[in-house]
């Protein structure tokens, strides 16, 4: 396969701004998470106001995130970015001044944060329904993927270069630069040749979610994609909130411990998100859909039993390139499956289950971590995550058997 082949969507001009707009603005996105979550342990040296101040960014897509899909199919595309790309550069100047000036609490912090997710509830749906309209259905699949990587490649970028911004140009510098980071992606949509075209006749917000909804559930293999990708929100995904525990108490590594971590993860859900969009296409989505789920699922039971530091960096990269490779391949799959005028209420769904239910995950693994134990919590997590991966399989297969 030739290069150009393996990496298609980039052949298209949108498609290219707009994907190194968004590695650029999400660097900075990254950045100011980092310095964000060291701003509020500053302030607070408590990790309760850092769960705080996180469910305060999260909450929204809870909340909105299915308003913000109506929106997507309601007005064009491109001219909804623009307008969430530049409110989202307010909250990080807010945020860059009052820390320069030194007066800033926690709850602005987390004010800022709610004000922020309100956006990104709009945001992600619209961006995740505008992919198509950039490439066509014929280079989605990889369009996904490579999204992905840029996501998965700038959190491995921004939060080193988060780290040497704070410590030699101070935290403030760290907003600055991504309120910055949002002209990339704002001059790229600007240059763009594609709008989004409204192709929904409005009847009511109520009226046109149950659209999408009924749409949803027409269809039984999405609504297996939506069931997993909750699960997987609610008891597996919260493991990554839990990394600084295991770095500090399982391994007794600090915070360097964490960075490995992380940056393990990191790098196995860059590698999948790669390796997807050099595939070009998935020939058994079922069966890639379902290999991916179990390697997460099993990655995640076998980290949390694990007591070897070097060990435990393969299995979380591992059980990163399943996750990513999970969602890539289920998002590439619901796209093509929806008629256009729906997708931005049917994203607004994935985008509720894979980042709304994120908040209530982070409460429910919390308490059993610290009713039974944080290893114990990510085992119960792991083997629920398995049981479920075992039993959608076998109806991903079933499914695709009876259609060949």
């Amino acid at each position: 396969m030739l290069r150009s082949e393996r990496f298609s969507a980039l052949s298209h001009r949108d498609f290219r701004l707009f994907w190194f707009g968004q590695l650029i603005s999400l660097s900075g996105t990254w950045m100011q998470s980092v310095a964000q979550g060291w701003l509020v342990y500053s302030l607070t040296k408590s990790p309760f106001y850092l769960g705080v101040v996180a469910a305060a960014a999260a909450l929204p897509i809870l909340f909105f995130t299915l308003i913000g899909g109506v929106i997507a199919d309601r007005f064009r595309k491109r001219n909804v970015l623009l307008l969430t790309q530049a409110f989202s550069i307010i909250p990080a100047l807010i945020l860059g001044i009052l820390t320069s000036v030194g007066g800033i609490t926690v709850w602005q912090v987390a004010v800022l944060a709610f004000l922020l997710g309100t956006i990104n509830a709009v945001d992600v749906p619209t961006r995740q329904s505008f992919l198509i309209e950039m490439v066509g259905r014929g280079h989605v699949v990889n369009a996904i993927a490579l999204n992905s990587a840029a996501f998965n490649g700038a959190r491995i970028i921004g939060p080193m270069i988060a780290g040497l911004s704070i410590e030699y140009l101070g935290m403030p510098a760290c907003f600055f630069i991504n309120a910055a980071s949002f002209l990339a992606v704002i001059i790229a949509l600007s240059k763009m040749e594609a709008r989004g075209e409204i192709r929904a006749q409005s009847e009511g917000i109520i009226s046109d979610f149950m659209k999408g909804v009924n749409f949803i559930k027409s269809k039984s293999k999405i609504v297996n994609v939506i069931i997993i990708i909750a699960i997987y929100s609610l008891v597996g995904l919260p493991y990554i909130s839990l990394l600084p525990v295991f770095a500090g108490e399982v391994f007794h590594r600090g915070a360097k411990g964490l960075g490995f971590l992380v940056g393990a993860s990191g790098i196995g859900a860059l590698t999948g998100a790669l390796g997807i969009a050099a595939k070009g296409n998935i020939k058994d989505n079922s069966r890639f859909m379902s290999l991916a789920g179990l390697c997460f699922s099993f990655a995640l039971f076998v980290f949390s039993l694990s007591k070897i530091f070097w060990l435990s960096l393969i299995v979380i990269a591992l059980g990163g390139w399943g996750m990513i490779s999970y969602l890539a391949s289920a998002n590439s799959y619901i796209q093509i499956s929806v008629s256009d005028e729906l997708r931005g209420r049917v994203m607004s769904v994935y985008s509720l289950v894979f980042l709304g239910l994120v908040p209530i995950g982070n409460t429910i693994m919390g308490l059993a971590a610290d009713a039974v134990g944080t290893t114990h919590a990510i085992t119960a997590g792991g083997v629920v995550c398995i049981v479920t991966s075992i039993v959608f399989a076998k109806r991903y297969l079933a499914a695709s058997a009876e259609t060949a």
